[in-house]
């Protein structure tokens, strides 16, 4: 089972729940490639489980110079694809996340579980829910 993760953050939030969510999908047996979306491309379809991390940014959006584009460019390949979402947030209440989980799901991408999110910082209760998001993607 190999479990791809691409990942966009600002301030380190994101990442710390990337590498959070990579423990979980290690732990549980798989082969993991962690990859922040400027190292990432369109050959990440071809894992078996796809988990893409990204805070909300300005009016709950996804970051749009980096990561909007990729995530754009691999949307029309998620169709049957097991998908996780995850980020963290500042302020609001989520709508960037249940944005992004519908157009997952317009694709046809198989949501794990509904998207992950945490404000600010990840806690401890966050980071255990994120390990649990990669253990879920490895099955």
């Amino acid at each position: 089972m190999k479990v791809s993760i691409v990942y966009w953050s600002g301030t380190g939030n994101t990442e710390a729940m990337a590498n959070a969510v990579a423990e979980g999908a290690k732990n549980a047996g798989a082969e993991v490639e962690l990859l922040p979306v400027s190292a990432a491309n369109a050959d990440v379809v071809g894992s078996d489980a796809l988990l893409f991390g990204c805070p909300a940014m300005g009016a709950e959006e996804l970051e749009e110079s980096e990561f909007e584009p990729f995530f754009s460019s691999v949307e029309g390949s998620l169709s049957g694809k097991k998908v996780g979402l995850f980020g963290s947030y500042d302020w609001g209440d989520g709508e960037w996340m249940r944005t992004w989980q519908q157009r997952v799901e317009a694709a046809g991408g198989v949501m794990i579980e509904d998207g992950l999110i945490c404000n600010n910082a990840p806690d401890d209760d966050a980071l255990s829910a994120c390990r649990a998001l990669g253990e879920k993607a490895a099955k």
